[in-house]
């Protein structure tokens, strides 16, 4: 009896994974329709309005199939700049504007590059920014990673939609969400940073929001600056520099020090440096944890 019922048991595990895999499916999740209260886990109705909120430029952070709150900001944004009852829940006038902002298969086919799997790569990072110092670049740890936020998705997600794939070899075809947003706004006016809503917003002259962005902003013991500020240059690719003076939690050395550039420095690939000193607006090398505004040192 005993045996019996593990063999069921195991049947039932063998055919919820299968079940899951359907949800990944890109004919599932190109087709998927709205539906209130969808199952828990990776929804495919939730992963395509994840990808036409990036289209739109409403970031619903890292794209994972998933209810998170980054998602519910991004639909609460869009909603707003849509003129209607911002709830941040994917209800069907959302699901209905969302579907009018883009045509076409939210996912696609990507072929694999000998750039995507060249490297060069950082197998290893230390945690501890001191160590990180003696790195000669903090690169991505491999071409899952590299793969992985070039199409804004999720390591976890991106290894689902490819079961069996693998990811070191040149020319292999990858099923990748279309985050292909189109030509970049040219009326930017300004930059928002709210600080109480964590988001980055994007404006044009009239203050209309042209893109939004979830953002970790300071912290208690850190706290960001509040005010005008203008930004004063875009740095792609930057080095970061620590002054002891900011007595970040977690650094021991007194001693300033420099950590070499790439995808997993500390301010990630872009530093926005502002006006007020030593702070800027930058990317992350863990892209559920957004974009930041805070502190570095003079970046280059």
């Amino acid at each position: 009896m005993i045996r019996v019922l593990l063999i069921v048991a195991a049947a039932l595990v063998l055919a919820c994974g299968r079940m899951e895999a359907a949800k990944l499916d890109p004919i599932t999740v190109n087709q998927a329709q709205f539906a209130a209260g969808g199952p828990k886990g990776i929804d495919p109705t939730v992963l395509k309005a994840q990808i036409l909120l990036d289209r739109a430029r409403f970031s619903p952070g890292l794209i994972d199939g998933r209810l998170s709150g980054n998602f519910a900001k991004a639909v609460s944004a869009f909603q707003t700049a849509k003129g209607f009852q911002a709830d941040g829940k994917l209800t069907r006038e959302t699901w209905d504007k969302l579907l009018a902002t883009s045509a076409g298969p939210v996912l696609t086919t990507y072929e694999v590059t000998p750039k995507d799997v060249r490297g060069p790569f950082t197998k290893r990072i230390p945690a501890r920014m001191e160590k990180m110092a003696h790195l000669r670049r903090l690169g991505y740890h491999n071409a899952v990673e590299k793969l992985s936020e070039r199409f804004h998705i999720s390591e976890q997600l991106l290894r689902g939609l490819n079961p069996g794939i693998g990811f070191r070899k040149a020319g292999t075809l990858l099923v990748v969400p279309d985050v292909g947003r189109g030509d970049r706004p040219a009326a930017v006016a300004g930059i928002e940073v709210d600080k109480g809503a964590r988001l980055v917003r994007v404006l044009d002259a009239s203050g209309k929001w042209l893109a939004i962005y979830p953002a970790s902003i300071g912290s208690d013991e850190k706290p960001a600056p509040s005010g005008t500020a203008e930004v004063k240059r875009v740095v792609h690719n930057p080095t970061y520099h620590y002054d002891p003076d900011f007595a970040f939690k977690g650094v021991k050395t007194k001693r300033p020090f420099t950590i070499a550039a790439g995808p997993n420095n500390p301010v990630g690939s872009v530093w926005i440096d502002l006006s007020i000193e030593s702070y800027g607006i930058h990317g992350t090398p863990e892209p559920g944890t957004s974009v930041r505004p805070s502190r570095m040192a003079a970046s280059g």
